[in-house]
């Protein structure tokens, strides 16, 4: 596994995401999908291209407003959508791209307003917050050194500065570095993530991992 690339995730759950389909095996990248998901939950990608089937079990604690449906919610998410379906048709097959990446999220949980509003680790109290992140930042480290991963890939720049913070004792021989987050609240990744993302995966020189 010496030779395997982390790439990283930064955003929580959205309750019309990864939330919304429970626990599910996971894959890994670097950010913060709760349970044992897949992180960048599009159902369609995750049961027809990963494969990934059968029951998904509910939280003890369910909000009302935010039920978790699995593999039978009907909502698309376009961060998904985008990140599985470009290395989708980047890779062919999941096999291709699992034999030299690792998807792993920062923050594997689902903040919801009693309203059922989602709540960021930014709208919490500074206190509470870095608890939080410190945690995920030790969970990352260990998870790079079991793994033996030499790059880590933060999609956004909370992951990669998180990323950075959290394996500063590891460097120089894990290097850290950035990718855009397909998230359609950014306006870059709206006028064309795929082609962003390849450039960078050039740049990186992962390209020829994920085409062979």
């Amino acid at each position: 596994m010496g030779a395997t690339s982390q790439l990283c995730d930064p955003l929580l759950p959205g309750p019309q995401g990864s939330a919304l389909r429970g626990h599910e095996p996971r894959a890994l990248w670097h950010g913060p999908d709760w349970g044992k998901e897949v992180p960048f939950g599009e159902v369609n990608v995750v049961r027809d291209w990963l494969g990934v089937g059968g029951p998904v079990l509910s939280p003890p604690q369910e909000h009302p407003k935010r039920p978790v449906l699995g593999l039978e919610c009907p909502q698309s998410e376009v961060s998904g959508a985008r990140f599985w379906g470009f290395f989708r048709n980047l890779c062919g097959q999941p096999e291709v791209f699992f034999r030299h990446c690792f998807v792993h999220n920062l923050c594997p949980l689902l903040l919801l307003a009693p309203s059922g509003r989602n709540l960021t680790p930014a709208e919490l109290p500074a206190k509470q917050r870095e608890q939080l992140l410190g945690v995920c930042d030790a969970a990352l480290c260990r998870q790079v050194q079991l793994l033996g991963v030499r790059l880590v890939v933060g999609v956004g720049r909370l992951a990669e500065q998180r990323a950075r913070r959290a394996l500063a004792g590891l460097m120089p021989e894990v290097q850290v570095e950035g990718l855009l987050h397909p998230s359609p609240r950014s306006a870059q990744a709206n006028k064309g993530w795929e082609a962003v993302a390849r450039e960078r995966l050039t740049e990186l020189g992962l390209l020829p991992l994920l085409t062979g």
